[in-house]
């Protein structure tokens, strides 16, 4: 009797092991397959900016967000990946209320060099780490390609690529320790809840570009003596809207990594949650993402009839939800994206008043609506759970509304200041003429429309 419960208990201990094997082998899966789709958000930003730019600078607006992807990766690599986990109490490198973070646990695990590199390479007995990295990188590349579209036709290639490394390195990486790290000071004081980064990637990201444009200028003819702003439009539009469906497409990618799936150490409970350790599933992503594209369409499309709008309402109604994407219900969802589509134009006209030259509006799809989803969230989920365990802080409008000014706050200052050494350099815009005869003539060694761009016939007469 005894040999057979050793038999049996054996027997258990087999099929946990495999099953523990089994889940831990589908979260690599899992955040292995939101890299290529986070991927696609960058072809998407790649056409959009191209197709937004004149056809004499294309071919530079694109190359810029090839060296962004190129430069932000390994800076996330070397420190970005290191700031996340050591940052969440604050700017001390001390332990966490948990006692699981600051500088001992960050050069752990998130310095490449000594003996924490095992964490930072190849492992084969470490199944999650990479991956799992390799989303959070991906995270850190989006915010480089976010500002790039703002800064289009005038900003210096150099100039820009030091930009990225700090935004994607640095400053959306300190968000994301003060308001997505289950330590974070943001959630543990203040009960901030942003799931799918509306504020701390989309709306950080945003005002960093705010804080460059301002030293930046708006592009030659953009503005007229008396204040009143010209269009200046892109070469050509069919291109823009396909990249920014591109970019809808990759935002599944996005919201997956924000979701933390049943594996070793990587769940509470075994099943879904959000990185905050609340329950949630990918039915949340399936009803509401769907639902906040029509709405956001559906919003611009009643104000602009503009099919660039409409594409950018489309990825203005998903931001506008993201911050509570795990907790809305679907019809809810739809109209908060509808009001986000809706505010659109008028906000980025707005903006153009101040005299600010927003090439493609991301200032105003990622930066305004962001804020406006973090604080939407505070009035409708107000007493949610903001983190997973007993005595956890809830959601509240207040505490909504100071993440909100510490997101805005670490874009702008951070973009202000490192734009406003690069212009005090010389490396922050190209000269005049440069910009006047186009960057693909004077940065670029081919053309994109070599033999010229084939205009339609002239109808008969």
């Amino acid at each position: 009797m005894e040999q057979e419960l050793a038999d049996l208990a054996a027997q258990v201990a087999e099929i946990q092991t495999k099953g523990d094997l089994t889940n831990t082998m589908f979260a690599e899966l899992y955040y292995y397959l939101t890299i290529p789709l986070m991927v696609i958000i960058h072809a998407g930003f790649l056409a959009y900016e191209m197709g937004a730019s004149r056809a004499k600078n294309a071919l530079s607006s694109g190359t810029k967000n090839i060296l962004a992807f190129a430069f932000v990766i390994p800076a996330f690599y070397f420190f970005g990946w290191w700031v996340y986990w050591g940052f969440p109490t604050g700017f001390s490198l001390s332990e966490g209320p948990n006692g699981i973070s600051g500088a001992a646990y960050a050069n752990a695990i998130a310095w490449p060099w000594g003996e924490s590199a095992a964490y930072m390479g190849p492992n084969t007995e470490d199944q999650i780490d990479g991956v799992f990295w390799g989303a959070f990188a991906l995270f850190a590349a989006t915010t480089a390609s976010i500002m790039s579209g703002s800064l289009i036709e005038r900003i210096q290639t150099v100039g820009f690529v030091i930009l990225a490394i700090i935004l994607g390195g640095f400053s959306w990486t300190l968000a994301a320790a003060w308001g997505w790290h289950a330590d974070g000071w943001l959630i543990q004081k203040w009960g901030v809840h942003d799931f799918g980064a509306a504020g701390l990637v989309h709306a950080v990201a945003a005002f960093f570009a705010l804080g460059v444009l301002i030293n930046l200028g708006p592009r030659i003819g953009k503005f007229n003596a008396d204040g009143t702003a010209n269009e200046l439009p892109g070469h050509n539009m069919p291109f823009a809207v396909t990249g920014l469906m591109l970019i809808i497409v990759g935002f599944w990618g996005f919201l997956m990594g924000c979701v933390v799936v049943g594996g070793e150490a990587w769940s509470w409970g075994g099943n879904y949650s959000t990185i905050y350790g609340t329950p949630t599933n990918l039915g949340a992503l399936a009803f509401n993402v769907l639902m906040a594209i029509g709405g956001g369409i559906i919003g611009a499309w009643v104000v602009t009839k503009d099919p660039f709008w409409m594409m950018s309402g489309a990825l203005a109604g998903i931001i506008s939800v993201a911050s509570g994407v795990d907790l809305y219900w679907p019809s809810l969802t739809f109209i908060i994206a509808l009001g986000a589509g809706a505010l659109l134009k008028p906000a980025a006209a707005v903006l153009e008043k101040f005299g600010i030259d927003d090439a493609v509006g991301a200032v105003t799809v990622h930066g305004t609506i962001g804020i406006y989803g973090m604080l939407i969230l505070g009035v409708t989920a107000a007493g949610y759970p903001a983190l997973g365990g007993e005595g956890a802080p809830t959601i509240n409008l207040v505490g909504q509304f100071v993440g909100s000014v510490v997101f805005i706050a670490i874009g702008l200052i951070t973009g202000y200041v490192s734009s406003f050494v690069l212009k005090a350099l010389g490396m922050l815009r190209v000269p005049r003429e440069a910009e006047l005869a186009g960057l693909d003539t004077v940065k670029i060694p081919l053309q994109a429309y070599p033999e010229g761009i084939q205009m339609s016939a002239p109808p008969a007469e």
